[in-house]
């Protein structure tokens, strides 16, 4: 089973003769220059089964303007994508790598990404412009003429896809959606657990994908609406609840729909299939049985540095102990506090907006 970690290699370790940089050295008549002189600096890279790289991303912070574009980008602290390329092969590794790039964002503080790319990879453009990057100039040189693709941090489109992986919580609502184990860590996977195994990862679209869709049939679940905060609440595996459930990750809700709505069992797979953890065969049963008829599809924005167990969330943030733990709705408040358990309230809060 593919181990769908990303790594984080030295130039100097990786193959510059790897095939996969053959269009990069046909692009732009430098790199391998350009690649060797990196020779320190760190990549993360994701490798199939044969070991040859399928996927390479290249971050490098940068402050002050912009000035070999037409025109010049103003001052400002910026997370320049250097070198950005997946083998394209169905599974939304794209998307697995662009999270990277905001989670580095994050942690950097920057207050925009900004990448140049030729036209021509149409795919990979089209996936830029649907995270919020917006083209600000081109850039012109002896390879040709490049696209400047900026995404600022520090504007709000009032979009939760546009404005991924900021976290809108004007409305104030806020819940907390229970996962089992078997399914979390497969839906969320820089949510692991350090007592859990990369090995239960595959290279599969509903693992690599920015967007999640989970079905269930809890009571509560039919008010959730786009915008909604739901806090990822892993449940016991193998020790009592009170000390091994724990708060994982926040996301934000995209859509809210019932499996009612869809006409057929192939447009209901057509929906669901490319970012569910269930198999299709799983799917056409709920189809037929309707046993889980509420379809969630949600952003996966922030994984917790720190993970907050039951005993936390019911000591510390005030959560009743005696209610169902499956699916509930929790304050403004308290998701400041679970933040805060987390190590992440000063990270979350950069990316906090008022919707």
């Amino acid at each position: 089973m593919q181990d769908m970690l990303l790594g984080f290699e030295k130039f100097k370790n990786i193959s510059l003769s790897d095939p996969f940089f053959n269009s990069l050295k046909s692009d732009y008549g430098e790199f391998g220059d350009w690649f060797l002189k990196k020779g320190g600096h760190q990549a993360y890279t994701f490798r199939n089964a044969a070991g040859l790289l399928d996927g390479f991303l290249y971050l490098k912070p940068e402050d002050g303007p912009v000035l070999d574009s037409n025109p010049p980008l103003p001052s400002s602290r910026r997370l320049k994508i250097g070198t950005f390329k997946v083998n394209p092969h169905g599974t939304r590794l794209g998307e697995r790598f662009i999270k990277r790039a905001f989670d580095v964002a994050v942690h950097e503080g920057v207050d925009a990404l900004y990448v140049t790319i030729f036209a021509k990879h149409t795919a990979l453009v089209e996936l830029f412009y649907r995270y919020g990057f917006v083209q600000q100039a081109i850039k012109q040189t002896g390879n040709g003429r490049e696209l400047v693709l900026e995404r600022r941090l520090d504007r709000v489109f009032n979009d939760v896809v546009l404005d991924y992986p900021r976290i809108p919580v004007g409305a104030g609502r806020h819940f907390v959606l229970s996962l089992y184990p078997q399914w979390h860590s497969r839906l969320l996977p820089d949510s692991l657990l350090r007592t859990e195994s990369s090995s239960i990862l595959q290279d599969i679209s509903h693992t690599n994908s920015i967007h999640k869709i989970y079905l269930a049939a809890m009571g509560g679940i039919e008010q959730l609406t786009r915008g909604d905060t739901l806090l990822i609440y892993r449940t016991a595996d193998g020790g009592p609840a009170y000390y091994t459930s724990v708060a994982t990750s926040l996301c934000v809700v995209e859509e809210l729909t019932n499996v009612n709505n869809f006409a057929t069992v192939e447009r209901f797979l057509a929906y669901c299939a490319p970012y569910s953890i269930f198999s299709e065969s799983e799917l056409r049963s709920f189809y037929q049985s309707r046993r889980y008829p509420w379809v969630i599809r949600f952003t996966y924005n922030l994984a917790f540095h720190r993970r907050p167990n039951r005993k936390a969330l019911v000591e510390q943030v005030g959560i009743n102990p005696s209610i169902y733990w499956g699916f509930f709705q929790i304050s403004t408040p308290q998701l400041k506090q679970i933040l805060q358990l987390s190590g992440d309230y000063e990270k979350a809060s950069s990316l906090v907006y008022s919707s």
